[in-house]
């Protein structure tokens, strides 16, 4: 997001009768609230210092200075984390939304020139996303973009949430999945097969994976709770083949590191399969059930449809996808 450090206003917002007056309003330094969006979404002092480029003690006074202006806390520790207390909790939406909505129009107003311009983007997705759509778009992006950020977080069990409070600027899962209730604009990306995967030198395992080893070798799997449960998970479940899981790994990458050496085998998306097939010392091989493809579609909020940032942010990930 751009910064609105310069020009910034004094933080003291008063309120009279509980109701936030123009002069309230005059007083509130717009900068303050990039940074408790950051705060809230790093949940770390220091990492949130790291990500808004600035010093320890200067993220540290703009958390002492947001904690005057809501009069809270905003964040407690619990053992060695930092957690949001219900009123930072109540806030986080309203204030993403407030960021968005100005940033929409300063992106309307004066365009976006990934050459110049400073820019984090927030990416809702997996590590198998990660590894296919912006591996490929680093160097790019660091050689053509060099004040554009990418901030990733991993879909978890609350990812419902942080798309209905919109703090994230896309969220790229397999369409199968999003079961969400709010309205999102969308656009897919690629369809992918599901395949298992062994190690290459895996003794047992032939040219072909039989359905009695599919039954009995030991498994290792992505598991993120029911709210994260795979399509392909689902499906087998559906097919009345109750895998047990051996291994749960809480990443597809990590999940298919784990086959080396090892009887195991996974279910895996073929396209990141295939990528990290030499450093993982894999062999895909068709699954004895049909399991149907998944569609990678990645979703935003209606409100940055005309952003020309956001325009700009959505091609990279469309010519990544189509280089698969």
């Amino acid at each position: 997001m751009r910064s609105f450090t310069r020009g910034m206003m004094n933080v003291n917002a008063d309120h009279e009768e509980g109701n936030v007056t123009e002069r309230d309003l005059q007083r509130v330094d717009l900068n303050l609230l990039v940074a408790f969006d950051v705060l809230m979404s790093e949940r770390s002092v220091t990492r949130a210092a790291a990500r808004m480029q600035l010093g320890q003690p200067a993220m540290s006074a703009a958390l002492a200075r947001l904690r005057r202006l809501f009069d809270d806390r905003l964040l407690v520790r619990e053992g060695r984390t930092l957690v949001p207390t219900p009123v930072a909790e109540s806030l986080i939406g309203p204030v993403r939304q407030a960021l968005a909505l100005m940033e929409s129009a300063l992106g309307q107003r004066s365009g976006f020139d990934p050459a110049k311009d400073e820019r984090t983007f927030t990416i809702l997705t997996s590590d198998y996303f990660l590894v296919l759509l912006l591996r490929p778009l680093l160097a790019a992006l660091r050689r053509e973009a060099p004040g554009v950020r990418i901030h990733a977080r991993q879909v978890d069990a609350d990812y419902a949430d942080v798309l209905r409070q919109g703090l994230f600027d896309l969220c790229i899962v397999p369409r199968e999945s999003q079961r969400s209730e709010v309205t999102l604009r969308s656009e897919d990306l690629f369809t992918d097969r599901v395949m298992c995967a062994v190690d290459s030198a895996n003794p047992e395992v032939g040219d072909r994976l039989t359905l009695e080893q599919f039954q009995t070798l030991p498994y290792v799997a992505f598991s993120g709770g029911p709210a994260l449960e795979t399509t392909a998970q689902r499906q087998l479940r559906a097919l009345g083949i109750d895998r047990p899981i051996d291994v749960s790994a809480h990443g597809f990458v990590s999940a298919l590191i784990m086959l080396r050496d090892t009887p195991m085998f996974t279910l895996v998306h073929e396209h990141l399969g295939i990528s990290l097939t030499e450093q993982a010392r894999l062999r895909l091989l068709e699954p004895p059930v049909a399991l149907d493809p998944i569609t990678a579609t990645m979703y935003w909020l209606p409100r940055q449809d005309e952003s020309p940032a956001h325009q700009w942010l959505r091609r990279q990930f469309r010519e990544s996808a189509a280089a698969l």
